[in-house]
């Protein structure tokens, strides 16, 4: 018997990528459960969603609060929820990343103290702290304080880190959220590069770091991006980032160290393209994505978070999480992708098209640089007013068929979807007493340590200490460090602040207009005119609309292109920016007079909050002004919504701006009885 010739042997493979899901909800309790249920499936790390009250430094018991607990992520109040967050999971082994930006130090300090708790060396702690305030003014809101104390408390985290936690990376530098605010490939690695230059600079004009240790600054510099669905331009674009760092590190900062210059980064896929209709076409969407940042060898990422299938429509479940983790396994561990060098090397159209990505956003970071830096152009509105331009345009692509999207403006028919035969079960709902248990429970924690008077001194003499910090040019995390250890509590923390800084509102980007004027678009447009205009004639006045943001939601651009959109179709449009109370919303209704009230909520928040702007209204005594909502709303949750009274329920599948604005005046005439 003749032996068997054997199988040749498997090339060796490249580690894989830290693989997670960006996940928590309702408590940090069942957030826990959650994060050991998935390291449990293969999960490699932990990307931790805090909700909207921790981001902007609220106590759950805040008015601002309302409706927003627990809902985009868990709420974590003080140091005992840190302990709850992570009860079980050993922090000096693990690789967390938070999303937290305007209150990062805050919530460092807390992980800290809790990794001491256990017994941590915090010089091994490893992680990820957002920490990018920039791209919070240009799209996902969740800034607090103005442009000049931010890049403070990001400056005085990073000095810390580079002395006391070595293997943390205090800025994630994110250009994920740009991109969803309409970012094109340029502008995403334009915008994110100027953000680095300016916090780098800030670093090293700080005189906190020693001009020799620069490049362990440079080296704890990481970047979040996004990758859209074009993944050949989005895999080329991850090449020209590579390239731009590496050169911006070396002749700016003199970097020598190659490893110290490297780009590393993490990412999302894109979530501004999944749809609610057709939803099942997400997932070779987010396949395409991910592909993106994992192909080129060179330039793939260190971490990789996918969302759901079904995020379009509210949140995932577990098993949608798992799903997502499980694309990634396949592609990892099944596929022979880490057995090769870089697949792109050498390839001509590559090169062009990164040459083509690099040129361009060369041009448009000297722009910034003329201004000043990022700081001022964002300041000046310029960012911003380029990105809701961008997006724009990108909407106006899609309504005139030029950038299809499948299911949505091209191949509509569909076979019943068995997966949202029943849409209330399709998502997880978090807890209507969530909200309440949280409120109750941040009350009971301070009455509890002021009960004590060594306990009640101590949180006092901490904030005390926080505030001459935060007056002075010391370093304040060792002050937060002693909120922490003190009992304070995040709305305590932020308030603290909130004296010395005060706080801040960012343009909003809208003040001009974008304009359709060719195509089917714009005759649709000029039609929508056409009637604005008329229905004025009849009214004796200028349509006038309000867009409001209710609630500690800072996603705005769908309300942006909205506003954007009714100016070019005639509207008169009062939008005053995010991170409004339902009693300012209608003060300004009253003040402005105006004939149709829009409110966006993208946080799961409109249950909540609709509701009382309904009722001021009728407080107010015009309740005959019409009321209509935008957002990520259940159909169950829409139907209950105009059962109440709102006229008009917009969600994502409703993408044509153009067909939303005829619906506006036919609101407005039903409401004035016009036929």
């Amino acid at each position: 018997m003749s032996d068997s010739p054997a199988a040749p042997a498997r090339p060796e493979r490249d580690r894989p990528w830290v693989m997670r899901t960006y996940a928590g909800h309702s408590s940090a309790a069942a957030s826990n459960a959650l994060y050991r249920r998935n390291l449990d499936k293969g999960q490699t790390g932990l990307s931790v969603a805090f909700d909207l009250p921790t981001q902007t430094g609220y106590d759950p018991d805040h008015v601002l609060a309302r409706g927003e607990v627990g809902k985009v992520g868990v709420p974590i109040s003080h140091i005992g929820d840190m302990r709850a967050l992570f009860d079980q999971i050993p922090l000096a082994q693990m690789n967390t990343s938070m999303t937290i930006n305007a209150t990062a130090m805050w919530l460092l300090a807390m992980y800290q103290v809790t990794a001491e708790e256990q017994g941590a060396d915090i010089a091994d702690l490893a992680g990820t702290t957002q920490n990018d305030i920039i791209k919070e003014y240009l799209s996902r809101g969740t800034y607090v304080f103005a442009p000049g104390p931010s890049m403070r408390l990001t400056t005085d985290m990073i000095a810390y880190t580079v002395n006391e936690i070595p293997k943390w990376n205090p800025l994630n530098i994110c250009s994920y959220h740009l991109q969803e605010a309409g970012a094109t490939p340029v502008q995403e690695i334009a915008f994110a590069m100027s953000t680095a230059i300016a916090v780098l600079d800030a670093v090293r004009d700080s005189g906190q770091v020693p001009a020799e240790r620069f490049g362990e600054v440079v080296a704890r510099i990481s970047f979040f991006v996004n990758a859209g669905v074009r993944f050949v331009e989005e895999m080329c674009k991850m090449r020209a980032f590579v390239q731009l760092w590496d050169e911006l590190t070396q002749e700016r900062y003199a970097v020598t160290d190659a490893k110290q210059r490297r780009f590393r980064y993490g990412v999302q896929v894109n979530s501004l393209g999944l749809t609610e209709a057709q939803p099942e076409n997400n997932v070779q969407r987010i396949v395409l994505e991910m592909l993106a940042v994992t192909l080129s060898k060179d330039a793939r990422a260190r971490a990789v978070q996918l969302p759901a299938w079904n995020e379009a429509l509210g949140l995932p479940r577990p098993w949608d999480q798992q799903w997502s983790l499980r694309l990634q396994q396949v592609l990892a561990f099944e596929s022979d992708l880490l057995e090769y060098d870089d697949l792109f090397t050498g390839s001509v159209v590559v090169a062009a098209k990164v040459e083509e990505l690099v040129a361009g956003a060369r041009e448009e970071m000297a722009r910034i640089e003329a201004m000043g830096g990022a700081v001022p152009a964002v300041e000046s509105g310029y960012m911003k007013s380029a990105l809701v331009a961008s997006h724009a345009l990108r909407r106006q692509r899609i309504e005139a068929g030029e950038d299809i999207v499948v299911g949505v403006n091209r191949f509509e028919t569909t076979e019943p979807n068995p997966l949202t035969a029943d849409l209330d079960t399709a998502i997880q709902t978090v807890d209507a007493g969530v909200e309440k248990a949280a409120a109750e429970a941040v009350r009971r924690w301070r009455d509890e340590r002021d009960a004590d008077p060594a306990r009640r001194d101590r949180a006092a003499a901490a904030l005390a200490r926080l505030k001459a910090d935060a007056a002075s040019d010391t370093n304040l995390m060792a002050a937060s460090l002693e909120c922490a250890r003190a009992e304070v509590t995040t709305g305590e923390w932020s308030a603290a602040l909130r004296e010395v800084f005060g706080e801040y509102r960012a343009p909003t980007g809208v003040s001009g207009t974008v304009g359709l004027t060719t195509g089917p678009a714009g005759s649709e447009l000029s039609a929508v005119r056409d009637r604005v205009r008329a229905t004025g004639e009849e009214l004796g006045e200028k349509l006038r609309l309000l867009v409001g943001k209710p609630g500690l939601d800072g996603h705005s651009n769908g309300a942006e292109q909205i506003a954007v959109r009714a100016r070019d179709a005639g509207f008169e449009v009062i939008y005053q920016g995010i991170r409004l109370t339902p009693e300012q919303i209608v003060s300004a209704a009253v003040a402005e007079d105006v004939h149709l009230v829009g409110i966006s909520i993208l946080s799961g928040s409109h249950m909540e909050l609709v509701p009382e702007v309904l009722d001021r209204l009728r407080a107010e005594g015009i309740d005959d002004v019409p009321v209509i909502v935008g957002g990520i709303i259940p159909d169950s949750d829409a139907r209950a919504l105009k059962a109440l009274g709102v006229a008009e329920v917009f969600t994502p599948k409703d993408f044509g701006l153009n067909d939303i604005m005829s619906r506006f005046v036919d609101v407005i005439r039903e409401a004035h009885g016009l036929t």
